[in-house]
C-alpha cells in the first residue's frame, strides 16, 4: 500500500522537472495547496445540503407562492395489484401487445389501461414546486459563486493576462480567496452528487453525472498540482451562464413565458461565448501552449488538458441541444419553455414532460415513442 501511495505521488507525475514536492513546502511566508486541505469538502458539502433545505423552505417556497408556482392536481391511479406489479417489475411503458394481455386479465378496455399507466407515471414525476425549489437553489448558488469569483479575481494580473497564470509556476503561494473559492465550489458539486437520487432526473442524467465527476476530478487535480490560477478562471467561466439558465427555469415554472424565452436567448448567447469560445480558445489554449514556454510536458500537463477537453465535449453536446431549440424557436415552429432545455408540444430535449390524463390511443403511442428516446423530432 505504501509503495502504491509513493508511486501515486511520484514527483514526475504531478510536477514539471526539476521541481519536487520538497520545493513546495511552506516557507518564507508562502503557503502551498495540500491534499489535507480538501478534507473539509465533505463536511462543507453536508453543510450545504442543510443550507439548501433551509433555503428551499424559508426562501424558495415563499418565492414560488409570490410568483404563482403551484403543483398541478393530479388524478391518482386506482389501486390495482396486477398493474402495479407490472409497472414496478416490467415496464412503465407497456407495448400494445402487453396492454392487450393485461386487458384480458382484468377485463378492462385498452383505453382504461393506457389511462392507468399515464396517471401512474405522472404520480412519479416531480411537481412544479419541487423543480422550482431546485432551480432556485442552484440560481442562488451560481449567482453568489459568480460574484465571489469576480471579487476574488478582479484585482489579479492573470485575470487580464493569461500568461501570468504560469508566472513562477508551480511555486505559487495559495491565497485565502482561492482557498475558499475552491472549497465552496467543490463542496457544492459534492452536494449535487449526494442529492442526485432525490433531485429531478433529466434525460441527460448520465451526462450530468459525468460532468460532476469530471469537474470534481479536474478541480481536485488542479488543487494538488497547484493549477489553482487557471482553475479559478475555469470555474468563473462555467458559473456565469448557469445563473441565466436557472433563472430562466424559475420563470418557466412560474408561467412567465415571455420572460423565460428572453432569458433563455441571452443564456444561449452567453453559453456559446463562454463555453465554446472563451473556454477552448482562451483557457484551454492557455493550458496547452503557454506552459511549454517554461517547462517540458509531463503527465500532469496531459491529464489536466484531457479533463478540460472532456468538459469541452460535454459543452458541445449541450450546445447542440440548445441550438436545435433556438433554431426551432427562431423559425416560429415552437415556443421555448426553459425547464431544463424543454420545448413544448414539438419535442422534449431534456425535461420529463407530464402526460395528459386523457388521450387517444394515438396520443399514447406518440408519448411512449417520445419518452423512450426514439428521436427529438417526434417522428417528423
Amino acid at each position: 500500500m505504501f509503495l502504491t501511495l509513493e508511486w501515486f505521488w511520484w514527483d514526475r507525475l504531478w510536477l514539471p522537472r526539476p521541481v519536487t514536492w520538497v520545493d513546495l513546502q511552506d516557507s518564507e511566508g508562502r503557503v502551498y495547496a495540500r491534499v489535507s486541505h480538501l478534507y473539509i469538502i465533505l463536511p462543507v458539502a453536508v453543510l450545504l445540503l442543510g443550507l439548501r433545505a433551509f433555503y428551499e423552505r424559508l426562501i424558495a417556497v415563499p418565492l414560488a407562492e409570490a410568483l404563482g408556482v403551484k403543483d398541478k392536481i393530479r388524478k391518482r391511479a386506482s389501486h390495482n395489484p396486477v398493474l402495479e406489479k407490472y409497472y414496478n417489475t416490467h415496464s412503465k411503458h407497456p407495448t400494445q401487445a402487453d396492454i392487450k394481455g393485461v386487458c384480458k386479465k382484468l377485463g378492462w378496455s385498452e383505453r382504461q389501461v393506457e389511462r392507468w399507466f399515464r396517471r401512474r407515471r405522472n404520480q412519479d414525476r416531480p411537481g412544479l414546486l419541487k423543480k422550482f425549489k431546485e432551480a432556485s437553489w442552484r440560481f442562488a448558488f451560481y449567482l453568489c459563486s459568480s460574484f465571489g469569483g469576480v471579487l476574488a479575481l478582479h484585482d489579479k494580473p492573470w485575470f487580464y493576462d493569461l500568461r501570468e497564470v504560469w508566472a513562477g509556476f508551480p511555486k505559487q503561494s495559495l491565497l485565502d480567496s482561492q482557498y475558499w473559492y475552491y472549497i465552496i465550489e467543490m463542496s457544492f458539486y459534492g452536494s449535487l452528487l449526494f442529492s442526485v437520487a432525490a433531485d429531478v432526473k433529466r434525460k441527460d442524467f448520465k451526462e450530468q453525472l459525468v460532468h460532476h465527476w469530471a469537474t470534481l476530478t479536474l478541480l481536485s487535480f488542479s488543487w494538488c498540482a497547484n493549477y489553482i490560477r487557471i482553475g479559478t478562471l475555469v470555474m468563473l467561466v462555467h458559473d456565469t451562464s448557469d445563473v441565466l439558465l436557472e433563472s430562466a427555469k424559475m420563470f418557466n415554472y412560474a408561467g412567465w413565458e415571455t420572460t423565460c424565452n428572453s432569458i433563455f436567448v441571452v443564456f444561449a448567447l452567453v453559453f456559446m461565448v463562454t463555453r465554446l469560445i472563451i473556454f477552448p480558445f482562451w483557457l484551454i489554449h492557455c493550458t496547452w501552449v503557454y506552459p511549454l514556454d517554461q517547462f517540458e510536458p509531463f503527465f500532469g500537463y496531459y491529464f489536466f488538458n484531457v479533463m478540460l477537453v472532456v468538459l469541452l465535449l460535454l459543452h458541445v453536446f449541450w450546445a447542440s441541444v440548445i441550438l436545435r431549440m433556438v433554431k426551432k424557436f427562431i423559425f416560429g415552429k415552437v415556443s421555448i419553455h426553459c425547464s431544463s432545455y424543454k420545448i413544448t408540444n414539438k419535442g422534449d430535449e431534456r425535461s420529463d414532460e407530464e402526460e395528459d390524463e386523457e388521450g387517444s390511443e394515438e396520443d399514447y403511442t406518440h408519448t411512449y415513442s417520445n419518452e423512450s428516446g426514439n428521436g427529438l423530432s417526434n417522428g417528423h
